[in-house]
């Protein structure tokens, strides 16, 4: 445990709060947050997770952009649900990324943890794109990454991360709540 995973833990429960509440300021925390993870999953060695970082860097930054031209008149982001097919595609994409990123990670690299790294990584890139889309679905994902995130983290030692996952675990059940709410009002 060092003090820049404390920072990151602390700006991560924060960034959650804020996707839960539809802020838009959870954009900026965001980008503070993973460029203080791309470090710490660098020195891990879960390349896979250092990499996502500068994707959800850039990501972080469009969904700023797109939050901000998406307000209602009251100020608030609204959320939508994606169609049954769109969602299987989703899915299906989602399995063929991880095998892919996986094998490409076992191969090129020494990767600790090759395609568990990947499942998070991938799914992590579709549950944010999902988000910055305003679809319910996110929480889907997010709920699946943190449930496989947890014991990676701790296998690594990563116990603060683990912990954190564990809160964002909790916070996705919520989100989902929430947004289901929000979509229906």
């Amino acid at each position: 445990m060092s003090m820049i995973e404390i920072v990151a833990v602390l700006l991560g429960i924060a960034n959650i709060v804020l996707i839960i509440r539809r802020s838009v300021w959870n954009f900026p925390v965001a980008i503070v947050m993973v460029a203080l993870y791309f470090i710490i999953f660098r020195d891990a060695k879960l390349y896979s997770d250092a990499g996502l970082q500068i994707f959800f860097a850039g990501i972080n930054l469009y969904g700023w952009w797109s939050w901000n031209r998406n307000k209602g008149e009251s100020g608030v982001i609204s959320v939508r649900r994606l169609p049954a097919t769109g969602y299987a595609l989703w899915i299906a994409g989602s399995i063929i990324a991880i095998w892919a990123w996986g094998a490409i990670m076992h191969a090129e690299t020494d990767a600790s943890y090759p395609y568990w790294d990947a499942s998070v990584a991938m799914l992590s890139i579709v549950g944010q794109i999902l988000m910055t889309r305003r679809f319910v679905e996110n929480w889907h994902y997010w709920i699946i990454v943190n449930i496989i995130s947890i014991p990676l983290y701790i296998v690594k030692d990563l116990h603060l991360t683990a912990g954190l996952y564990g809160m964002f675990l909790v916070l996705a059940v919520a989100g989902l709540v929430e947004w289901r709410k929000a979509e229906r009002a």
